[in-house]
């Protein structure tokens, strides 16, 4: 059956069905640390991997573990730990030093993980809603959603690298999800024709945005570029549009054919897709097929936060009572929020130039005899990153409406 998205005055109630939480949007609120016994192996090792890692011991670690039933995992924030757990042990495993790749995960892990994937209906590799989304906590309990009061729960080679890009990209997140609670009201506003309520709602979104923004350009502050590009990258590539795996990964025990999945994105993340729906900011299907890849991502997301962008999409269109109203004021309102997504889609760019473009073509200079890589311009979701970022900035832009 179709799913109903519910009427307009419950749809703040509804919130907690899609598992959307009231402080921090889309992501897990108070993740879990620890997995009990005996699923405790695979948090003792996820704690250890830059260690293991760099002592060649991961994959013979990750080969000695049990082949464990996923039954006794009860609870969607246990199912959410383990799920991240098992993510983590499958980029180290497949990745390895980052210059071994292994081509087949082994039972014991493919086998819980890809049950345990099936349960949650998200894909067995490691996806923005593990590594940002449910992989941190506060270290005073009490105290504030601050980078300084905050840390990752399980971290790859690179150092602090992976620990700066996950909490900004959430920090992010959180700073732009505190505009879901006004979603209703632009709706109702929309349905009683009420421009003034509009107005100012459109205006609040505008402003968590900019504050989202802010956030962002603290990334220079904790990811070095260096670092980030030759290190962190490597663990958050997946088997999809991948020259190292150009088949895809096997998970043994599983399928009896490799698997072809997308690394971790931004383009994962719900709440930028949920203003481009409210919003009504339609994606060029031609140009660098970024719907389509967009679309694609949204297989990527927790099923409930699925549910909620296809509930924003049976709504009325904000865009189309705009542009019915003929307001100056209310056209050029609505023009500051597409705006302000377009900065923030601009700002990824430069991002991406500092952290991936600019150190990509450093290695190229410092190693002339090898084959240019293909791996450049390739983002960890496959795609051509600046191709795709360029692509969707220009359709963000394109939603501007022209002055009457």
């Amino acid at each position: 059956m179709a799913h109903e998205a519910p009427p307009m005055e419950n749809f703040l109630e509804n919130l907690e069905d899609y598992h959307i939480d009231e402080d921090v949007g889309f992501a897990l609120p108070n993740p879990l640390e620890e997995l009990p016994y005996p699923y405790d192996a695979w948090i003792s090792i996820v704690k250890n991997l830059p260690v293991l890692i760099e002592n060649g011991e991961l994959r013979e670690k990750v080969e000695k573990l049990p082949m464990l039933s996923i039954i006794d995992l009860q609870g969607h924030k246990l199912q959410r730990l383990a799920h991240l757990a098992l993510g983590y042990i499958t980029m180290a495993y497949v990745w390895g030093r980052g210059d071994d790749v292994c081509k087949v995960l082994p039972s014991n892990i493919a086998v819980p993980y890809c049950n345990l994937s099936e349960k949650l209906g998200l894909p067995p590799i490691l996806v923005y809603a593990d590594c940002v989304l449910a992989n941190w906590k506060k270290k005073d309990p009490s105290g504030p959603m601050t980078y300084e009061n905050m840390d990752i729960l399980f971290s790859f080679p690179g150092g602090d690298c992976g620990k700066g890009f996950f909490l900004i990209s959430l920090l992010v997140e959180i700073e732009a999800a505190s505009a879901i609670k006004v979603i209703p009201t632009i709706f109702k506003a929309v349905q009683n024709q009420d421009r003034d309520t509009l107005q100012k709602g459109l205006g609040d979104i505008t402003t968590c945005l900019y504050r989202a923004l802010e956030v962002f350009q603290q990334i220079h502050k904790y990811v070095d570029p260096d670092l980030f590009f030759n290190v962190l990258r490597i663990y958050l590539s997946g088997w999809k549009g991948n020259a190292q795996l150009p088949e895809g990964l096997l998970y043994e025990g599983v399928w009896d054919t490799p698997k072809m999945f997308a690394g971790g994105s931004a383009a994962q993340s719900s709440i930028f897709q949920c203003f481009d729906v409210l919003l009504g900011i339609q994606h060029s299907s031609d140009e660098a097929s970024s719907a389509e890849f967009l679309q694609e991502m949204r297989t990527y997301m927790p099923p409930a936060h699925q549910k909620f962008l296809h509930s924003l999409e049976s709504k009325p269109s904000v865009r189309d009572f705009v542009l019915s109203e003929g307001d100056d004021n209310l056209q050029a309102i609505y023009n500051k929020c597409v705006d302000a997504m377009a900065s923030l889609r601009n700002y990824h760019l430069t991002i991406v130039t500092k952290y991936i473009v600019i150190p990509a073509n450093l290695s190229k200079k410092s190693q002339p005899s090898e084959e240019p890589s293909e791996a450049v311009n390739k983002g960890t979701g496959g795609t051509n990153v600046m191709k795709f970022l360029k692509s969707v900035r220009n359709t963000t832009k394109a939603a501007l409406l022209q002055e009457m």
